[in-house]
Formats: structure tokens, C-alpha cells, sequence
């Protein structure tokens, strides 16, 4: 089984305003695991440093600190030149993350083939309709020849989690996967990840601003705020329970429609579960206004 951790992440751009250099630091010092069968929410609100930690576990940006390891079922070290086999991202918006000149089939069969898990048009071709069958794109022949314009919001993102799992990645990180799907949506795609990462054991790191789906959809949750961890555990611990004063703001501040004029101070504790579910079923748009 494949295990990612993450050892003291750093991360520092420059920035300069006229004549004058600075540092912004966006991840700082940032440490956790990621296990096979076990999602991790990390949680926070825009700017926190949630998509840079994508970034940088993802490769697309280089750490100024610390370090990223990949460790195999042999529990060695995964080679560079194999990362990319074992992990992969599914970013935030599916429209922008796909090619609109290209067909679902070719999005599928290039990673196929790139990473050596099909040989020849025919077998890639199979392999990419098998894919599409996984997350519940059927028939698979109607929707490989179409281009990504031509399918929902939803559908888009079912391909760029087929995509994701194409290289036959282990760990899946998943940038922020639903808020730019339609509310009535974002539930059965949670659901999609949910069971994939049960049906192949995939250790996920969710990405989200969203407490409720984040305890209803990790087993542990790290809150992020100004690039640094300020509080993690047990999903149900970090949401029902609150030790930092930044994560009962968060949870303060969840969507609640029966609830006006929330104080942004709650204590610990004064979020209940109810509280959580009434959010949960807003968010995903199970909940339907009375009256």
C-alpha cells in the first residue's frame, strides 16, 4: 500500500512592490500523513495555504523547505521517475482542466498509455471505457466521443477523477472537487470519491473551505490558517469539539438556514451535531425550506 507523508513543508514566494523585496510565506512548517484507505480533510478558508500544499505534493510547484516522501507496499522509497504513478490531483475546476479540442476518450487513453498501463489504441481504448463505467459515466461508448463542452459540470468532474485514477494512482489529492458543481451535484460526486477510495484502498487528501462535508467524508481533519496547521484530530473531535479559536470561528460560521445572527465567538462545544447536519443538507442541497 502506497503512504505519502509530508515533513515540515515550507513554502516562501517573493514579492516586490516597487523597490522593495519581501517574503510571503504560504505554507509554513506543515507536517502529516496520508494512508492507504483514510482521508484527510484539510480545511480552511481562501488563502490559508490549502491549494499551495496541493501544488507542492502535487509537483507543480517546487518546496523552499522540507520534504515529500512516496513509500510503496515494499515500504521503500518510490523513485522520481515513478511519483506521478502513485499520485495524482484532481484540481477545482474540470472545465479548465480539460482540453475542449480533445475527446473524454483521448483524456483517458493518454495517461493510459504515458504511464504504461495500456499497450496499443485498442487495449488504451478499453481501459478508458472501463474507467469511465467506474464512475458512473454509462453507457461508456456514448460519452468517450464526446468533448468536454458537451458534457455537465458533473460529468467533467467525473472524468477528471477517471483521469486521476488512469496512471493507477494510490493517493488522490483532491483540490476543492465540488464547489464549482452545481449544488443539487456536489453529493454524488462526494459519494463517487468516497467509494472508489474504499473499492482500491486510496489514501486522499480532501481539499475544502466546507466543515460539514468534511466530517462527513474524512476520518481526520487538519485546519489550515495563514499557511500553518493550527488544530487537527478525529473528524468528529475537530468539528463537534473545537480547541483553536480560528476552528470554532469556521464552524461558527457554517451555513446553518434556520440559524440568523450566529455570534463569530462561539465556544467550545456549542456546535452541535444537528447543527452539522442542517449545514451538511443545506450545502449539498438535501435540505428544502419549510414554510
Amino acid at each position: 500500500m502506497t503512504t505519502l507523508s509530508v515533513h515540515d513543508l515550507v513554502k516562501d514566494y517573493p514579492v516586490r512592490a516597487g523597490l522593495r523585496h519581501s517574503t510571503l510565506r504560504a505554507v509554513d512548517h506543515v507536517s502529516f500523513t496520508l494512508r492507504p484507505g483514510r482521508t484527510v480533510a484539510l480545511v480552511g478558508a481562501s488563502g490559508s495555504g490549502k491549494s499551495t500544499v496541493a501544488k507542492l505534493i502535487a509537483r507543480l510547484e517546487k518546496p523552499t523547505g522540507g520534504r515529500i516522501t512516496v513509500t510503496g507496499e515494499d515500504g521503500a522509497d518510490v523513485p522520481a521517475r515513478a511519483y506521478r504513478d502513485h499520485v495524482q490531483l484532481v484540481f477545482q475546476d474540470p472545465f479548465a482542466s480539460l482540453n475542449p479540442f480533445h475527446t473524454i476518450e483521448h483524456h483517458l487513453t493518454r495517461p493510459l498509455r504515458l504511464h504504461g498501463r495500456a499497450r496499443g489504441r485498442a487495449e488504451a481504448r478499453q481501459a478508458a471505457h472501463a474507467l469511465l463505467e467506474r464512475v458512473s459515466l454509462r453507457p461508456a461508448a456514448a460519452f468517450a466521443p464526446r468533448r468536454p463542452h458537451e458534457l455537465s459540470g458533473g460529468q467533467r468532474q467525473r472524468v477528471a477523477i477517471a483521469r486521476a485514477l488512469a496512471p493507477g494512482a494510490r493517493v488522490v489529492v483532491a483540490d476543492e472537487p465540488v464547489s464549482m458543481l452545481d449544488v443539487s451535484i456536489r453529493l454524488g460526486v462526494l459519494h463517487l470519491l468516497a467509494r472508489l477510495q474504499r473499492e482500491d484502498h486510496l489514501a486522499v487528501l480532501y481539499i475544502t473551505h466546507d466543515l460539514a462535508t468534511a466530517r462527513h467524508f474524512s476520518d481526520e481533519i487538519l485546519v489550515m490558517h495563514r499557511g500553518r496547521i493550527v488544530e487537527r484530530g478525529p473528524a468528529d473531535d475537530v468539528i463537534l469539539t473545537p480547541r483553536h479559536s480560528y476552528t470554532r470561528l469556521l464552524a461558527a460560521a457554517a451555513p446553518d438556514p434556520e440559524v440568523r445572527g450566529r455570534s463569530l465567538t462561539a465556544e467550545p462545544g456549542t456546535v452541535t451535531e444537528e447543527d452539522l447536519h442542517r449545514s451538511f443538507d443545506h450545502y449539498t442541497g438535501a435540505w428544502q425550506p419549510t414554510g
